[in-house]
């Protein structure tokens, strides 16, 4: 992770939330990049971060050691708002990037009263835990409804970087709720299907309106 001076585009977002009066030192740009971790979970997390750009992973992990996805972020959002707004001094959730990943960080404690009191922030925490309220909501529907391959198809969409499928496929297949064993027949298919190719490093997208298609999103 690298922390960077704050540039225009920076700016322009804390904008977006109405922090742009900001104490200085209050705010920076940390830089990461793909496989660094941004969040673990039960550690502190005194800041807010403001996605810039860039994918990452959300996931808990249980006490036998497997993973939950629990969703991705993409080129937007806000982290810690959970956190903030319940009081929470560590995350609940630990937090990698999949891709070079950038945000914009408030550390909120310094400036508690402000926030509590702008009104353009709070409209943005509002809708940014509302999106992740219906996320949930979408999420359980996929799983009780949704065919097997459509679920994987949709985490493919959602987990590759540069059209390559890269994740391990144990927690994989805990995410999306399937067996391994199943989960490895249906990329076996496919790949068959001319979906996916098999490579070294995962699985290339080989033809992505297919894929689409099966996901059916």
């Amino acid at each position: 992770m690298k922390k960077m001076p704050l540039e225009q585009l920076h700016m322009k977002k804390l904008a977006e939330y109405g922090l742009q009066d900001m104490p200085p030192g209050c705010c920076d740009c940390r830089r990461y990049e793909p496989g660094e971790t941004i969040l673990r979970e039960f550690e502190p997390i005194p800041w807010i971060g403001l996605v810039v750009n860039g994918r990452s992973k959300v996931y808990r992990t249980a006490a036998n050691g497997k993973t939950l996805i629990l969703c991705y972020y993409v080129s937007g959002g806000m982290i810690g708002d959970i956190e903030m707004m319940g009081s929470q001094s560590s995350a609940l959730a630990s937090m990698i990037a999949i891709s070079p990943f950038e945000c914009v960080t408030v550390e909120y404690m310094a400036c508690l009263a402000e926030l509590e009191t702008n009104t353009v922030f709070l409209n943005r925490l509002g809708t940014s835990l509302s999106g992740k309220l219906v996320d949930t909501h979408i999420s359980l529907v996929s799983a009780a409804l949704h065919s097997c391959e459509q679920r994987l198809c949709s985490y493919i969409l959602q987990a590759s970087y540069r059209g390559v499928f890269s994740d391990v496929l144990t927690d994989a297949a805990c995410s999306i709720g399937m067996s391994y064993r199943h989960l490895f027949r249906l990329l076996g298919q496919l790949c068959n299907d001319g979906v996916l190719e098999k490579r070294a490093n995962g699985y290339r997208i080989k033809n992505m309106d297919l894929l689409v298609q099966r996901a059916e999103i």
